[in-house]
């Protein structure tokens, strides 16, 4: 495509994306008991906000009551949601199962999830007969081994037989090792199952059990609601805690791995020679397992149907990269741009397959408790998702509610409670705009990443199972084995990463990538040696790092100058780069909470560049490319860098950006209405700063507030230049500060003080100017104001942890829930919803020449 059609058709989308790049909302069904008209209500808010569909998630039940899972009432009610997603242009995704993992009633105990387990002890000289029983439904004796010596010391054992239900141990010449290993089941429920949805967690590496998951959950949902219907069928989470072991493991590992597994089993937990080995053998078969016996069961049977699947391919059992080729759709989760997240193991997969969309489960933890986020929150948290190669939300989530007369209604046990009883909501439209227009972008072209970064599968695998310290988690092992400076070093100097398995290499052309990172990789099974050798021979570069990461940096510069150097470095610059026919567009984004006037200076050499403003949408500066382009970016925001060869500027270029210069009105005094009167009913005044907790009768208050005031303006004011609304900095939080309180381990908040806490719109002479909910709070106000009078009012929104703090309801709804169904869950950090809250406006605005 020429450069001329090429910029066109981005500019088009760019302005107008299409509605399949809308983040979509994972949809909470509680019980699940849900009512049609409740349903509509949301479905509609949601078409509304801008949101592009749902993930319905049936749940545990808050109250006493709620229709089972499958039921008649609840697959109607399912088929209504579809339907009215549909007539709204909403996609409409269903989950697989109840809560995670899949399981529950239909899985009986040899269907369910199973481990070894080990008894290890010391035994005297003498002969003795040890009668083998089970204790547990389920319980199975697999294999005895013996080895002279003490526990704890290094012998060589040999198989003991059983021999009718009794371990016949001879005489021996001292003290021995006895080590026995039996399965059992784990013991793990469907985590936060809905009402009839709870049992156990089926064995993933069985097809049987997978088989049976489908006939009695599966099929069940898809004839309630037509395929037609459905965007996508999906798996959550893989949390199938300590599973390690299935009934045809013997089989098949003597099959794929060529000799007998049971008279080496002993090697799993003690080191001796070729234990390794063996171990890498065994977990690489569990690892095949899951993908032919769980993954690919799925996905045929959802291709049958005419629906793609879509997993979140990361955890227990051991899903590898490559595993997600099995799968037609693949999601990631986390955020973390310069780490090795599971977002990033699921959007390298994609590039490597040639998926052109890769999505994540965004905002899972985002500023917890729920309700306690806000719109920059969510857009900071989206932007390191953004840069970790993910091009479509699935946000965490929405939670269904019906109209309640007390507190704030039903929400999840955590995450964040993205919905409109959030007074923030009138941010959400743009919100929702800003990200479909990233989504959108980040879709065009190809991915450009000059680094991969090799996960040695071969030495991470020795290292799984909790009997040696790892877990059967293979990303979770991977980020442990893996050098958190690797990652970082290469997104803090400019380059983009993906990392890259032993399997995924097959699809990825050994001249496609300039650089391959081996981090301690000490087994490189001879197809990857062939294929690092075919990467040399091509002119990449090998570079082999263990845990001196002192010359990485000019080892990869050696090879590849960076895609796009952005100086000064000050490490919360990240950027992500799109190759578009002969353009070249980069996402760049202020991580941080600090302004930054940054250089970009790209490596490829274009003759021209626009620079798109992500926020709005417009082109701020075009021009020919001379040398780094200059970018201003506030705290947490985003530009867009395209370059080109096209000599024609694009006419909107030179869009002018709001910067404070001349002389300033301070608007300090306010009248203000705190209810549905009139501000003369009101009769209220206010002086800025305005806290609304410093009020007591305030302090649980979550809504909206209004200010007005009336501006006198005189005609030389008014007449030269550009005249905006500036509503002051924000301020970066300090290490030590009380700001950072109540985020909890892996919980997303932005670190700064805003002077809007947290929305406000803005309306003079009766028109409406925007919505300002991000950095930098500033609006342009030229066309609305004139010589004279000029009333000018503030819409003021919080969040709704004021309300949350207060909220007495939700502790008897799950009060209630526990007495008809158990204890399925605990609320997460309720008690820290006032932590660092602040509500209004806590700078004084001031209008001034820009």
């Amino acid at each position: 495509m020429p450069t001329g059609a090429t910029l066109d058709s981005l500019r088009a989308g760019w302005h107008n994306p299409p509605p399949d790049s809308r983040p979509m909302m994972r949809w909470w069904w509680f019980g699940p008991n849900v009512d049609r008209d409740e349903l509509d209500r949301e479905l509609g808010a949601m078409a509304a906000a801008g949101i592009g569909g749902v993930e319905v998630s049936y749940v545990y039940p808050l109250g006493s009551e709620s229709p089972e899972l499958l039921s008649a009432t609840f697959c109607g009610q399912l088929r209504f949601a579809a339907e009215r997603a549909r007539q709204l242009g909403l996609r409409f995704d269903l989950t697989l199962g109840s809560g995670w993992s899949f399981g529950g009633p239909h899985i009986t105990t040899d269907l369910a999830a199973k481990k070894l387990h080990w008894d290890r002890r010391e035994i005297s000289a003498p002969a003795v007969d040890i009668p083998i029983t089970t204790g547990w439904p389920g319980d199975q004796f697999v294999a005895a081994f013996l080895a002279p010596g003490s526990v704890g010391e290094r012998a060589d054992f040999v198989p003991v037989e059983l021999d009718a239900g009794v371990l016949r141990i001879p005489a021996g010449s001292g003290p021995r090792q006895l080590i026995t290993a039996g399965v059992r089941p784990t013991g793990q429920v469907v985590k936060r199952a809905a009402a009839g949805a709870d049992g156990p967690v089926l064995d993933h590496y069985s097809a049987a059990a997978a088989r049976a998951h489908i006939e009695h959950l599966a099929e069940p949902l898809l004839r309630a609601v037509p395929a037609e219907l459905i965007g996508s069928v999906f798996c959550d989470s893989l949390e199938v805690y300590g599973a390690n072991w299935t009934p045809a493991i013997v089989d098949e590992f003597a099959h794929r791995r060529g000799y007998p597994l049971l008279p080496r089993l002993y090697q799993l937990i003690i080191d001796t020679y070729g234990c390794e080995q063996l171990r890498i053998d065994y977990y690489r078969t569990l690892t095949e397992l899951y993908e032919e016996n769980f993954v690919s069961i799925f996905q045929d049977w959802a291709a049958g149907h005419g629906v793609p699947f879509r997993i979140q391919g990361y955890g227990t059992p051991p899903a590898s990269i490559s595993s997600y080729r099995f799968a037609d759709l693949y999601e990631g989760e986390g955020f973390g741009w310069k780490e090795l997240t599971q977002t990033r193991w699921a959007s390298s997969a994609a590039h490597h397959y040639g998926l052109p969309v890769v999505s994540s489960e965004t905002w899972t933890w985002v500023h917890s408790p729920s309700f306690r986020a806000t719109p920059l929150d969510l857009k900071g948290e989206a932007h390191e998702h953004l840069l970790a190669g993910i091009n479509q939300i699935i946000g965490h989530g929405w939670p269904y509610s019906p109209e309640v007369t007390e507190g704030l209604g039903w929400y999840f046990y955590a995450a964040g409670a993205l919905d409109d009883r959030n007074p923030w909501w009138p941010a959400m439209p743009a919100l929702m705009a800003y990200l479909q227009r990233l989504c959108w972008l980040m879709r065009q072209g190809e991915p450009a990443a000059d680094v991969l970064i090799y996960v040695p599968c071969d030495d991470i695998y020795p290292r799984l199972g909790h009997e040696v310290g790892g877990s059967l988690d293979l990303w979770k092992e991977a980020r442990t084995h893996i050098d958190p400076a690797i990652p970082a070093t290469v997104r803090d100097n400019g380059w983009n990463f993906d990392l890259v398995d032993d399997a995924a290499l097959s699809a990825v052309k050994p001249a496609a990538v300039p650089v391959i990172i081996l981090p301690s990789a000490r087994r490189i099974p001879e197809p990857t040696q062939a294929w690092l050798a075919d990467h040399r021979t091509a002119g990449g570069a090998v570079i082999t790092v263990d845990h001196d990461v002192t010359t990485l940096r000019d080892d990869i510069a050696a090879a590849v100058a960076p895609e796009l150097q952005i100086f000064p470095a000050t490490g919360d610059i990240g950027s992500v780069r799109r190759r578009i026919d002969d353009a070249d567009v980069h996402l760049v984004i202020n991580t941080g909470p600090h302004p930054r006037r940054i250089h970009a200076d790209p490596r490829q050499a274009r003759t021209g560049y626009e620079v798109w403003h992500a926020d709005t949408g417009t082109i701020t500066s075009a021009g020919e490319l001379r040398g780094p382009i200059a970018v201003d970016l506030a705290p947490y925001q985003a530009a867009v860098i395209v370059l080109h060869d096209s000599a024609v500027a694009h006419p909107e270029a030179g869009t002018p950006t709001l910067t404070p210069a001349g002389p300033a009105l301070e608007l300090r005094d306010w009248s203000v209405r705190f209810g549905p009167e009139s501000f003369e009913e009101a009769a209220g005044r206010v002086t800025l700063p305005h806290r609304w907790e410093d009020d007591p009768a305030r302090a649980n208050f979550s809504g909206t507030i209004n200010y007005l005031t009336t501006v006198e303006l005189d005609q030389s004011f008014t007449a030269a230049g550009r005249m905006m609304i500036d509503f002051g900095e924000s301020t970066p939080v300090d290490a030590g500060s009380s700001e950072r309180d109540g985020v909890r381990g892996n919980s997303y908040r932005v670190q700064v003080t805003t002077p809007v806490r947290e929305v406000v719109q803005v309306i003079v002479n009766g028109t409406q100017a925007g919505v300002l909910w991000a950095p930098p709070y500033a609006l342009d106000l030229t066309d609305l104001l004139h010589p004279g009078g000029n009333t000018i009012e503030l819409v003021v929104s919080n969040t709704a942890a004021n309300a949350l703090a207060a909220d007495a309801a939700i502790d008897r709804l799950v009060q209630q829930s526990r007495d008809s169904y158990g204890h399925r869950f605990v609320m997460q950090d309720l008690d820290r919803a006032m932590d660092s809250v602040s509500s209004g406006l806590l700078g004084v605005p001031v209008l001034r020449r820009a």
